[in-house]
């Protein structure tokens, strides 16, 4: 059985690493009050070298843009955790013979940055990464390649876990594949039809897709 899951907000706190970069960031080149704010506000959905082009402008800095992405890669894969849980599940899932994949949007350098320092990489059969194939979810190619990449076919069906309703649920949908929604405490209102499973975190999704699985 397939199993593709998101990586930020689902299984590491993309969120609150964010929140404290940005923080460490402000005070290190002493910035004005709200410096955070913008930091955050510019890179909560997704981060790219691009980005740092206008952090570097909105924020006065004098720094190569190149140079302040790369101090956020560092930044980030220092501080970056897994969320509760997710270790164990997987580890669990490839003991059952499931194969397991990586779907996920973003920069390939920071995102694979991420997974090295968690040391998740090693748990999945693929992983899939926006920019390096060049189709971003909820395209159903991305869940093509993704499935490619951990030698299966997606059309023999399998799970998407994930934390965006758009991108990870409607997505996976779209692709053929069930879903379970990571809901960090809010409450479906993306339409009528509702993700196959609605859960708190990764642990309590992976404990019933093993269930449905027999």
């Amino acid at each position: 059985m397939l199993a593709l899951f998101d990586l930020d907000n689902t299984l590491i706190d993309r969120r609150g690493v964010l929140e404290d970069w940005a923080r460490g960031f402000a005070q290190s080149r002493r910035l004005p009050g709200g410096s955070e704010s913008v930091i955050c506000g510019r890179l909560r959905e997704r981060a790219y070298p691009a980005d740092f082009v206008h952090l570097r402008e909105a924020l006065g800095l004098g720094d190569d843009p190149g140079d302040l992405w790369r101090e956020y890669v560092d930044g980030v894969a220092r501080s970056v955790r897994c969320l509760p849980g997710v270790r164990e599940g997987l580890e669990a899932l490839r003991r059952a013979g499931w194969t397991l994949g990586i779907a996920t949007n973003g920069a390939g350098d920071i995102q694979r940055a991420k997974l090295a320092a968690t040391g998740l990489a090693s748990h999945f059969d693929g992983i899939c990464v926006s920019e390096e194939i060049g189709a971003r979810k909820p395209a159903y190619e991305h869940f093509e390649a993704a499935a490619v990449l951990c030698g299966v076919r997606l059309s023999a069906g399998g799970w998407m876990v994930g934390d965006n309703a758009e991108t990870d649920i409607r997505g996976g949908r779209a692709a053929g594949l069930r879903t379970a929604w990571v809901a960090h405490g809010r409450t479906w209102t993306d339409g009528p039809r509702e993700p196959d499973i609605v859960v708190r975190g990764v642990a309590e999704a992976i404990e019933m897709m093993r269930a449905a699985a027999g």
